[in-house]
């Protein structure tokens, strides 16, 4: 139980000995007033209980204002990460799209689709492996079209981005052989391997590429002596002579050619 203490209140004893001060009938009138109200004046004015109210109602107004105001704006403003979510959510439903796109045979369409992905994607720092992936998908494309070396680069650059992407090596180096650009698809087959030892294509890929390296080589060796026999032939013609007057015999050890005069 609480114990309110209760405070005597001492009323000042008025001087009888001295008259009470005329006061105007409008000030009486008012004190009447007050008194019908419950309450005397102490001589200063206090706001009343309904602008207390409106002042209170007023400040929760502002407040509440500013609360909406300040989640408008949070609203309106999405921070850099949203955005980059958005735009991730955008890229990958254009890539889904051309997907799509790529299975209906649709090729030139795809490309699309997936140039349109690189674009959105373009500014988004964590989407470096996506369009790594968005390339290699433009290289098939450029396959699928025969534009090989559109293909060597789409692969190019999706390797730019992520070196160790097997699939776009693997890409690249069949371009590469479909342009008889053989030792440069060596090249991309023995990165393959290094990175993945097991990988069965690429070590097969290898030996025949290295064939057919050397058949080329072989090849645009004998169109080169063709050629120096046509030179060949129109300047000994002059004197009677033609290049079958001379033999050139190769060094089984050393591969080099020597050539021999026979009339």
């Amino acid at each position: 139980m609480v114990l309110i203490e209760q405070v005597q209140w001492e009323v000042p004893k008025v001087n009888s000995s001295k008259s009470p001060a005329k006061s105007s009938p409008a000030t009486a009138a008012e004190s009447a007033a007050a008194s019908e109200r419950g309450y005397v004046s102490d001589g200063y004015e206090t706001a009343s209980d309904t602008e207390l109210n409106e002042s209170e109602n007023g400040s929760n107004r502002e407040s509440e204002n500013a609360v909406n105001t300040a989640s408008s704006s949070s609203q309106t403003e999405p921070n850099q990460e949203e955005l980059n979510e958005r735009d991730l959510a955008q890229a990958n439903d254009a890539k889904v799209e051309g997907n799509t796109l790529f299975k209906e045979g649709l090729y030139e369409e795809a490309l699309s689709k997936y140039e349109l992905a690189l674009q959105v994607a373009a500014d988004i720092p964590s989407s470096t492996e996506i369009r790594s992936i968005f390339h290699a998908n433009r290289a098939t494309c450029f396959s699928k079209l025969g534009k090989h070396e559109e293909t060597v680069k789409e692969c190019t650059k999706a390797l730019e981005l992520n070196p160790t992407y097997i699939k776009a090596l693997v890409r690249r180096a069949e371009a590469h052989e479909k342009l008889e650009h053989f030792d440069e698809a060596i090249t991309d087959m023995t990165k393959i391997l290094e990175l993945e030892p097991s990988h069965d294509q690429a070590r097969r890929s290898v030996i025949r590429l290295k064939r057919l390296a050397d058949e080329k080589r072989e090849k645009m060796k004998e169109e080169m002596i063709g050629k120096l026999k046509e030179m060949g032939n129109s300047i000994l013609g002059r004197f009677g002579m033609n290049v079958d007057n001379f033999k050139a015999v190769k060094d089984p050890n050393t591969g080099s050619y020597s050539i021999s005069f026979q009339k």
